[in-house]
């Protein structure tokens, strides 16, 4: 794993990344690379499981920005462990602009990857932005079926118990005091953002040092009014969606239909949402899959000798 770290602002914050530089001539052309612009899901940090993914990008012959958001990791902003899907995506903007400009990056080649949360940033910000070309693992696309899906694998206890807690949160804020914060991932009955069976061991197998298993408890709040399932249609780029079929927490059902109105191309896995991941069975089929379909988008035509672009 060989990348250079580097810094750029998001609104008056401090963001970290790294730039993983490309290998190989296969995405070249006017000794110019495409560039892949990435970030972790929910509550996530990129020394947490993402650079496996960068590092085979990198290999095929891609650029790479992977970036922590603010007040997540080693970038700045507070408050910390707060998720805000604005500012989130915000910060993709950002890191977009910082993209265009890396020594060896294309500028007219942007790729927006996201997975699980970012997943679902990747559709607003493929529908605001101009980029070459969007790929969304896992993504989480409808904070309402998300929650539906919960309550299917949750005693209602425990929701009540964490909606409980991002109240008071919420209320906390409004008053200028410190938010309440929850386990980001816990064991089944525990208090959490996640705490489906499975996927505290799956989490923390990911976990990086600057990763912190904590959260503002109103995620559930605020993944109640989540819907980047909503810019689908505006989507104009080519677009990748890479669906675990037996997702316990992104439900498959809203990621196929808003894959479905974005005209993307859908891969599906025999999986849940962690299976996808470095060390899992599933993560060098999709990350193959990844490349595939970057390759057949961005790779010059030899004939026509412009940029691919049958979808």
């Amino acid at each position: 794993m060989t990348y250079t770290q580097l810094t750029f602002r998001s609104g008056n914050d401090d963001i970290d990344a790294w730039h993983f530089a490309a290998h190989g001539e296969a995405f070249v052309r006017d000794g110019r690379a495409p560039v892949v612009v990435m970030a972790h899901g929910l509550g996530g940090t990129k020394d947490s499981g993402l650079a496996p993914f960068a590092d085979a990008l990198a290999g095929a012959g891609l650029q790479v920005l992977a970036f922590d958001y603010r007040g997540f990791g080693t970038s700045g902003g507070s408050p910390r462990q707060r998720v805000d899907p604005d500012g989130q995506v915000a910060d993709y903007h950002a890191a977009i602009e910082v993209a265009r400009s890396l020594d060896g990056a294309d500028p007219d080649r942007v790729v927006v990857w996201g997975v699980s949360l970012s997943g679902g940033h990747v559709f607003t910000v493929a529908a605001q932005a101009s980029v070459a070309a969007a790929v969304s693992l896992t993504p989480l696309v409808d904070g309402v079926a998300a929650g539906v899906l919960a309550a299917r694998h949750h005693p209602p206890s425990a929701l009540a118990r964490s909606t409980s807690a991002g109240v008071r949160s919420r209320l906390r804020s409004l008053t200028g005091r410190a938010p309440t914060r929850i386990p980001l991932v816990g064991r089944p009955g525990e208090v959490a953002a996640l705490s489906l069976d499975g996927y505290f061991e799956d989490y923390t197998a990911l976990a990086g040092p600057t990763w912190r298993n904590e959260v503002d408890a109103d995620i559930g709040l605020t993944l109640g009014s989540f819907r980047p399932g909503r810019h689908a249609s505006a989507v104009s780029c080519p677009m990748l969606v890479q669906i675990a079929d037996f997702d316990r927490s992104a439900p498959p059902r809203a990621a196929a239909d808003a894959a479905f109105r974005a005209r993307a191309e859908v891969r599906h896995y025999p999986g849940d949402h962690f299976d996808v991941w470095p060390s899992k069975d599933l993560f060098a089929t999709a990350v193959g899959h990844q490349i595939s379909f970057l390759t057949r988008h961005l790779v010059v035509d030899p004939i026509a000798l412009t940029p691919t672009t049958a979808r």
